[in-house]
């Protein structure tokens, strides 16, 4: 004589309701980890771009600066130069 399955009881229908919400909780919190990932590496490569990118301005500034000090150096050369022709 086969059993009859047993109606499940409250209890049994809470368990399976708080085992199937911990089942979702798990699954957002796997696909909020893989995004925390994600944005961590996009963050790296935000940084390592920013880096670069000051680097050049970095580089560009002191380009300006001889740059600048070559103009200097250039007007003072053509300030003088009418005071050389004059004396010769």
């Amino acid at each position: 004589m086969p059993w009859k399955p047993r109606a499940p009881s409250d209890l049994q229908r809470q368990l399976d309701a708080t085992q199937l919400k911990l089942l979702r909780a798990n699954a957002e919190l796997e696909h909020k980890t893989q995004c925390v990932s994600r944005l961590e590496i996009l963050v790296a490569e935000r940084n390592a771009c920013i880096d670069a990118l000051h680097g050049r301005i970095d580089q560009l500034r002191d380009q300006n600066r001889r740059l600048d000090q070559e103009n200097d150096h250039l007007a003072e050369m053509v300030r003088l130069a009418p005071q050389l022709d004059a004396t010769v």
